[in-house]
């Protein structure tokens, strides 16, 4: 069973067919799949050691580890009907928007061969673009918001997309509350800030309240992943101070969780760093929030060269956004003006394949250092107004 061929669904389903796979509680499997590092975002292994253990590539135990989680939630969920028809059908109603990442994938002859598709794209956009530092940090932590979707998605159709929406922001919300709480703010815990303030998916509505956000978290497998991204992000500088400490107990309390919930995800991921420190990439750094950051400048600085001249053709034609980013190396946008470059700019990588980065859950997050390297790395246009030109 190779994952980065064709046909690899087909046959990991035969795999694992005769297995009594999915039947432990959903609790108990959800440690598994942290174990592997898949709620990590960087997949060290195979969920279970289900299948042979061959040398597969991150990206192909990330896609193993992906659609596993979402066979273990149809399982539980509904069992007698079709798995892969349900899945596919889950991944248009998401998908079904002006902007969909997934747009020109369902026309696959099978539709086993549409979730490959599907998930690959999910995964993986382009093999030269990401440093892993990036890819797995930023977008594969995100996955299990697919894995959550689909649980819903088999419970009650109604309402998937809005549900995905309001994980995320809610998801948003309590990271930056972790950060924002720290008592000692580094420089790139202020940039971070930055970053998840100006991630709001959607332009005509605000990030929900802490409060609204808390509210958010019913279900036993929403708040597990709830309170490991929380600790992932407070543990980027690898120690919690006293204000940090607070707001994670306070978290545990607001989530109604065992007294345990807090130290033992903090105890997973510094074991899972112990043990990994040395194989994965973002690991290594001293700071995981100056990795996060500085490998995000250097992936939309990668971005826009590579892209440079069909964004200046994309730009020309939109006067609103030349506008709005040449105002830019002057002050700091207003949030009104940000939400509309962000829009701009958005209508914009819909016509530029490689830019589907800003489409996917995460993705909004580097918009805000887009805005900030655009004028700086596209030639002539935003000359005459950059700032220091003359200085």
């Amino acid at each position: 069973m190779n994952p980065s061929a064709s046909g690899w669904i087909k046959k990991l389903l035969k795999d694992i067919s005769d297995m009594a796979y999915g039947q432990s509680d959903q609790s108990s499997f959800y440690k598994s799949l942290k174990q592997t590092g898949f709620i990590y975002g960087s997949n060290v292994s195979v969920i279970l050691n289900l299948v042979k253990p061959f040398d597969f590539t991150e990206e192909e135990k990330t896609k193993i580890n992906l659609f596993l989680s979402f066979y273990s939630i149809h399982q539980h969920s509904q069992p007698n009907n079709d798995f892969i028809n349900s899945l596919v059908n889950y991944y248009k109603l998401i998908g079904n928007q002006k902007r969909s990442v997934f747009d020109g994938l369902f026309g696959a002859n099978s539709q086993n061969s549409i979730l490959e598709k599907v998930i690959h794209k999910r995964i993986h956009i382009d093999d030269n673009l990401f440093s892993k530092n990036f890819n797995y940090f930023l977008i594969n932590a995100l996955l299990f918001v697919d894995v959550l979707g689909y649980k819903h998605f088999l419970s009650s159709k109604q309402d998937t997309k809005i549900y995905v929406n309001n994980l995320e922001s809610a998801l948003e919300t309590i990271v930056f509350s972790v950060i924002d709480s720290k008592k000692d703010k580094t420089e790139y815990d202020y940039n971070l800030i930055k970053l998840f303030e100006s991630s709001i998916r959607h332009k005509n509505l605000n990030l929900p309240t802490y409060t609204d956000a808390i509210s958010f978290f019913v279900e036993p497998l929403e708040k597990l992943y709830a309170v490991d991204l929380v600790c992932m992000a407070s543990w980027t500088d690898k120690k919690i101070d006293s204000e940090e400490l607070k707001f994670l107990n306070q978290l545990n309390t607001d989530l109604d969780l065992n007294n345990e919930a807090i130290a033992t995800s903090l105890k997973d991921i510094n074991q899972f760093y112990n043990d990994y420190k040395n194989k994965v990439a973002f690991l290594k750094s001293k700071n995981l929030a100056q990795s996060f950051y500085d490998n995000s400048s250097k992936v939309v600085i990668k971005l826009i060269k590579r892209n440079s001249k069909r964004l200046i053709k994309e730009l020309s034609e939109s006067k609103e956004a030349m506008l709005l980013l040449t105002k830019s190396t002057q002050r700091n946008l207003t949030i009104e003006e940000q939400k509309k470059v962000q829009d701009q700019l958005l209508d914009i990588f819909k016509s530029i394949p490689s830019l589907a980065i800003f489409l996917l859950p995460g993705g909004m997050i580097l918009l805000p250092l887009f805005v900030k390297f655009i004028p700086k790395l596209l030639p002539s246009a935003f000359d005459e107004n950059r700032i220091g030109k003359d200085e």
